[in-house]
């Protein structure tokens, strides 16, 4: 491996990072907070090191290695998550560095996992990165910067391909720099969107801008402690609802929706069709169990289930309700959301919907072929014949990703915490949903897992963003191995 070129490429992240820092900055200026000085710091040992890292490596080189391709990618949100963790721990904001990179790693995964007891005692500048954390990270940092810098050139396929979760969707357009640049223009064109409705409902211009950020990225950092619920209108979380389901969306569907003229691309698409299946059926499983076994009006009961069910399988981890109160049944479908997570393409984490496709094909192929061992048996989606390689990477990323999550839940069962509050943390962070059961629910926070704890889910957050497969390949002999 090549220690320049990889250093190389994360200057180029680190001088992207510096840059986004200034609108945070602006901010702080702005209202004459102090925090400035901690974005000041931040914004110059980004751009510093990113500028000094960029100048180890000539312009043109030769292709990245598959192995530079998972480091670079690793390295970059480690990176990106080490120096916002200085704004949060120098300004006061949190009171350790730890707990600064937990949130910071929570922000850029999208999780929205939270360790501060407090948001709206909190400076807009640093309510504003939380925010923007998220919004760079729901597209991807390296898909920002393949857009971005023009000079990336060759690996950025690669580059995106690793970091990328789900299962591959294809290219749109011949280059993978002009697809992605299409998805940007989606990605932003929801959040303006989503922005001009708040704002218009009355919404304050701030609390406008940094939900629409989180909302977008799928993300869930709001503005205050009682997350959307704070609102209390149903036309506010009418127009989350909706930007929360078409965040959740594969966007390459838009592309051929939109810009192709294909609407019908979008509902012949089996995982789309799925997607909103689930969505409709936790909403109306929840809904009766809540008017059963609370006996909440049915107005009551269908704002309350429809908002968390689309926020838990989109994972973004908005809030209207505190789900920990409900009963056992809600909140055994509540896990399994978390699990399940958006479609493949979009800005949601978790398993993805296409996977479970894959699975269940995969399962009654067998059943099948068990009744008649001769029998020749197509596997298609969509109409598409899927390769057997797609089949085997489906199956060893779920294995791996319960792997994970049953390590998870024995780590942090040694550690005290209870059933709930454990299974669920490690569910919802490598899910990157955010809010879970226990004392991580909805209206609690991170801020009391043991140091041990935060390290997992830190562990947990990166595996379920940067793609499993990616991250644990630093972890075998082979991949060190000199070659």
């Amino acid at each position: 491996m090549r220690l320049r070129v990889i250093l190389h490429y994360i200057g180029l992240v680190n001088i992207f990072l510096g840059l986004f820092m200034l609108l945070p900055l602006g901010f702080c200026l702005f209202h004459r907070e102090p925090d400035s000085l901690s974005f000041g710091i931040s914004i110059a040992l980004s751009l510093i090191s990113g500028l000094l890292f960029w100048r180890l490596k000539p312009l043109k080189v030769a292709n990245l290695g598959l192995r530079e391709v998972m480091v670079i990618v690793i390295l970059s949100w480690i990176s990106a998550s080490a120096i916002s963790a200085i704004i949060y721990s120098t300004s006061g904001a949190l009171p350790n560095y730890l707990d600064a990179f937990f949130e910071s790693v929570a922000g850029f995964t999208t999780t929205g996992a939270t360790v501060f007891t407090s948001l709206e005692t909190q400076l807009h500048g640093i309510l504003l990165w939380r925010s923007l954390t998220q919004w760079l990270g729901g597209m991807g940092i390296i898909m920002f910067f393949v857009v971005l810098f023009p000079m990336v050139g060759m690996g950025a396929a690669e580059l995106v391909k690793a970091e990328t979760p789900g299962q591959e969707t294809g290219r749109i357009t011949a280059r993978i720099k002009d697809t992605f640049k299409i998805l940007l223009t989606v990605y932003i064109g929801l959040t303006v969107c989503e922005f001009l409705l708040l704002h218009l409902t009355g919404m304050h211009f701030f609390d406008a801008l940094t939900i629409s950020l989180s909302t977008t990225a799928t993300g869930g950092f709001a503005p205050t402690d009682a997350s959307i619920g704070a609102y209390d209108s149903v036309w506010i979380e009418g127009i989350i609802i909706f930007f929360m389901i078409a965040a959740g969306v594969n966007f390459s569907l838009y592309y051929l929706a939109i810009w192709k003229r294909h609407p019908k691309s979008l509902f012949n698409n089996s995982e789309f069709k799925l997607y909103i299946a689930i969505l409709v059926i936790a909403t109306l499983i929840i809904n009766i169990d809540l008017i059963i076994n609370l006996g909440l009006p049915l107005g009551e009961a269908i704002r309350e289930s429809s908002f968390q069910s689309v926020s838990l399988v989109t994972t973004t981890g908005f809030a209207t309700a505190d789900f920990n109160t409900w009963p056992t049944f809600s909140r055994a479908v509540v896990l399994i959301l978390m699990v399940v997570g958006a479609s493949a393409g979009s800005t949601g984490g978790a398993l993805k919907i296409v996977r479970f496709l894959i699975l269940s094909k995969f399962a009654y192929r067998k059943l099948l072929r068990h009744i008649n061992p001769s029998r020749i048996v197509h596997f298609r989606i969509g109409g598409n014949i899927i390769p057997e390689d797609v089949i085997g990477k489906a199956i060893g990323f779920t294995i791996l990703y319960f792997g994970i999550i049953l390590i998870g839940l024995l780590i942090m069962s040694a550690l005290g915490l209870d059933f709930d509050t454990a299974i669920s943390s490690v569910t919802s962070c490598i899910g990157n949903v955010g809010p879970g059961l226990g004392l991580v629910g909805p209206e609690e926070n991170y801020f009391l897992i043991p140091v041990v704890g935060k390290i997992v889910l830190i562990v947990c957050m990166l595996a379920g963003r940067v793609e499993i497969f990616t991250l644990f390949a630093l972890f075998t002999p082979s991949f060190w191995k000199w070659r």
